[in-house]
C-alpha cells in the first residue's frame, strides 16, 4: 500500500529495505530473514564467531540465525523481511542452512537493476521483478481495502484491530476475512500489524522523536515494548536508527493498493539501516 510520494517513504510491513554506508557487526541474531549485499566488492559473513568467514557479494540469512558480518568500505543495501510474507517465502526458498550466498552472476544482475547509485523508484522496482518476479500478482480484495484504510487512519489512536472488528469493517466473515487478508497483503493479519506499528514508530524516531512518544503513537504499550520489538525484529533498538538516522536511506515496500489515495497521507517511514559497528 503506497501511502505517500514522499522520497523514501513507501510502505509495505512485510519489509524495510535500507542502504547506507559499509558496517560491521558482532554476532546477533532478529526474527526476519534477511538479505545483505554490497553494491561494490564483496563482504565477509559468518554464523558464530567461531566459524570461518565465508567471502560473497551478497548473502541471506534465515529468521533467527546468528551471524556476523563485516561490510567495511562498500555501500551496502540490506532488506530485513517477515518470514510469513510473500517475499519473505520468497526468499526463503533461497537460503540453505542458516546462511546463503547469492552467486555472483546474480549479485551482478542485480546491480544493475539497483544502479550505481539505488534509489527509492529502483529499490521498488527490483523487488517486484527480481525478487518477485515469479510470485502471480493478486487483487487487494475491496474488503480487505477498507479495514487498511481503517489500520492506517487509526493506528496510535485505537487499539482495536481486533479480527472480530477489522471483518466487521471488511463486510466479511472471520474465517473469509483471514483469508482474504492474507492473500491480498501477503502476510497474515497479526505481523502486518505488527510491522505497521513498527515502521509509524520509525517514521516518528527519524522525526526526533523520542522513544517513549514514538511507542505511544505506533500503539505499542511503552518505550520497553517498543524496544524488545525492535530487538527481536530488527536486531537494533530505537536509539540505534535515531542516532543513525543521517547515514542512510531506505524505503519500506507494500501492494499498490486502490484505496490510497483516501488514505491519510501521513508518513509511513523513513528507515535507515545500521552504520558501523550496529547490528544489522
Amino acid at each position: 500500500m503506497l501511502i505517500d510520494r514522499t522520497p523514501g517513504a513507501l510502505g509495505w510491513p512485510a519489509a524495510m529495505i535500507v542502504w547506507g554506508p559499509g558496517f560491521t557487526t558482532a554476532a546477533h541474531r532478529h526474527h526476519c530473514v534477511q538479505l545483505v549485499m554490497a553494491m561494490r566488492g564483496t563482504l565477509l559473513i559468518r554464523g558464530r564467531a567461531e566459524d570461518q568467514w565465508r567471502r560473497c557479494s551478497a548473502a541471506l540469512v534465515r529468521p533467527d540465525a546468528a551471524h556476523e558480518v563485516d561490510a567495511r568500505d562498500t555501500t551496502v543495501l540490506i532488506g530485513f523481511v517477515d518470514s510469513e510474507s510473500e517475499l519473505g517465502a520468497a526468499l526463503s526458498e533461497r537460503i540453505r542452512g542458516g546462511i546463503s550466498c547469492i552467486s555472483e552472476t546474480q549479485v551482478a544482475r542485480w546491480r544493475v537493476a539497483l544502479g550505481r547509485k539505488p534509489t527509492e523508484a529502483r529499490v521498488e522496482r527490483w523487488v517486484r521483478t527480481k525478487l518477485l518476479h515469479q510470485r502471480r500478482h493478486v487483487r487487494i480484495h475491496p474488503g480487505v481495502g477498507l479495514a487498511l484504510k481503517h489500520l492506517r487512519e487509526k493506528l496510535g489512536i485505537s487499539d482495536d484491530f481486533s479480527l472480530k472488528t477489522l471483518a466487521g469493517i471488511s463486510g466479511l466473515s472471520q474465517s473469509r476475512f483471514m483469508h482474504v487478508f492474507t492473500e491480498s497483503t501477503g502476510v497474515p493479519l497479526r505481523p502486518y500489524v505488527l510491522w505497521l506499528r513498527l515502521q509509524r514508530a520509525c517514521c516518528d524516531l527519524m522525526a526526533g522523536t523520542t522513544v517513549t512518544a514514538a511507542a505511544h503513537s505506533a500503539g505499542f504499550s511503552d518505550a520497553a515494548h517498543l524496544t524488545r520489538t525492535f530487538r527481536r525484529m530488527l536486531g537494533m533498538t530505537p536509539t540505534d536508527l535515531a542516532l543513525r538516522k543521517r547515514m542512510s536511506r531506505g524505503i519500506a515496500l507494500d501492494r499498490a493498493d486502490p484505496y490510497r489515495e483516501r488514505i491519510n497521507p501521513t508518513p509511513t517511514v523513513r528507515f535507515v539501516a545500521a552504520t558501523r559497528t550496529a547490528p544489522v
